[in-house]
């Protein structure tokens, strides 16, 4: 009989990539941990991508998914249920300033290009800036505002009315600076972008307070203070993609809250239902105001997700999870710093809360994605589920369910640290390559 993987091949587009040399075949979760196929049990410090914010089959979640199922499966946005209605107004009392109306869909991608729609609506303008380095979703909007080159299928949506400003890569500042030497260049050069690169009629300025698929790229403090100024002087509305960020992964409720701004309007998906598909775009009321359609959404408000979604937010506030975000999240940062400190081909640790990551280098910073690579697969070899990501594919990307307790976080660092020896030992000619790291103000 064919394996799972080699009927894949024949079954699903290529374009559908998969983790490691021989892909992974799960079968089963239960809080931090996944098995596979063949019965082996992994430590699973990914979460599908932050999605699995509480953790695996949680418990809380599945009751509440297995009640509404028994009861109403599917309607659309035609009609309202209850959990439609009772979501909407918990994300009301949740999000920072005057952001009270959602639109609910099934993906970020939905949710973002959404987002976009209601910014054109609002001012009347039609561009939009984005950051380089970003990842927006998979739609011809999406991947148009994405700003990494490999996620643009087919050259899509290089005709549409975006383009990408600077963002704040420290590592590898365009401008040469570091962190004692910074002058927010990368922020500040949003004033000339917008002046010789766009109509000067800006609709929106949408960006990830870390970026996600970019390699958990994280800003200092007040860079968005300075470029949303700047935008909103060319009336743009502020669109704060919360997409892998929100709901406490970050050490407090929302990615934005380390930047001290406050969106116009704000997007949603991946762990706010711990797994089922969702995505939600909330906006003040002003802004929500213009987007009077007609519109609907099929599958937009499904009473399960909703559910599971309700569930989920349950979950976070009965548990603290943001705390312990937080608290996990500095065990966790602390060990990768050791980690940097022993093995300098970790050029970066960067990261907020249960969000971190290492950038793998060679010499003088040079990007590494076969070191990123083996590392994925040696984590494997030691039980350990880690991503991958970053422009040039050498950032491991760590982000563990927020229900994690100590004794994993060290389990974690345990099975890192002996998959970066393993590759010490493979490989004599890292032994000369020199530590780059750069040391950040935590915010």
């Amino acid at each position: 009989m064919e394996s799972v993987w080699e009927r894949q091949k024949k079954y699903l587009v290529p374009g559908i990539g998969t983790n490691y040399k021989e892909p992974l075949v799960l079968t089963q979760g239960e809080g931090r941990y996944v098995q596979d196929a063949s019965g082996h049990r992994y430590l699973d410090f990914f979460g599908g991508i932050l999605t699995v914010s509480i953790g695996h089959a949680h418990p809380a979640v599945t009751a509440a998914v297995a009640e509404q199922a028994a009861r109403l499966v599917h309607t659309s946005t035609l009609y309202l249920t209850e959990p439609m209605v009772d979501l909407a107004e918990r994300l009301a009392h949740m999000t920072p300033g005057d952001i009270t109306q959602s639109f609910f869909t099934t993906s970020g991608t939905e949710a973002n290009e959404t987002a976009i729609t209601m910014a054109q609506l609002a001012t009347g303008n039609q561009e939009v800036v984005a950051l380089r380095h970003s990842y927006s979703g998979r739609s011809q909007v999406g991947m148009g505002l994405t700003g990494q080159s490999a996620w643009k299928l087919g050259g899509a949506g290089m005709s549409l009315p975006i383009r990408h400003a600077m963002n704040a890569y420290c590592y590898r500042c365009p401008f040469g600076k570091t962190p004692d030497s910074c002058g927010l260049e990368c922020a500040r050069d949003m004033d000339d972008f917008i002046r010789t690169s766009t109509s000067g009629r800006i609709a929106a300025f949408l960006a990830e307070p870390i970026q996600g698929v970019g390699g958990f790229i994280t800003p200092p403090p007040e860079f968005f203070q300075e470029t949303v100024a700047i935008a909103r002087r060319y009336g743009a509305l502020f669109i704060d993609d919360e997409v892998q960020t929100g709901f406490g992964r970050t050490g407090r409720p929302f990615g934005i809250n380390h930047y001290g701004v406050e969106p116009d309007i704000m997007t949603f998906a991946k762990g706010l239902a711990n797994g089922f598909p969702i995505g939600a775009t909330v906006a003040t009321a002003t802004v929500a105001s213009h987007y009077r359609g007609p519109t609907i959404s099929t599958f937009g408000g499904n009473p399960i997700s909703m559910r599971a979604a309700l569930a989920t937010l349950d979950v976070m506030e009965a548990e603290n999870l943001t705390e312990r975000a937080q608290t996990m999240g500095r065990i966790l940062r602390d060990g990768l710093e050791e980690l940097a400190d022993r093995y300098p081909i970790l050029g970066d640790v960067r990261g907020k809360g249960l969000m971190q990551a290492l950038e793998l280098v060679r010499h003088d910073k040079a990007p590494a994605p076969d070191l990123a690579a083996e590392f994925l697969e040696r984590t494997r070899e030691r039980s350990l589920l880690v991503g991958k990501g970053g422009l040039f594919g050498n950032v491991i990307r760590i982000a563990p369910p927020m229900t994690v307790v100590e004794g994993e976080v060290v389990e974690s660092l345990r099975a890192m640290g002996d998959a970066l020896a393993a590759l010490y030992q493979e490989h004599p000619e890292v032994h000369d390559v020199k530590p780059t790291r750069l040391h950040y103000q935590e915010s």
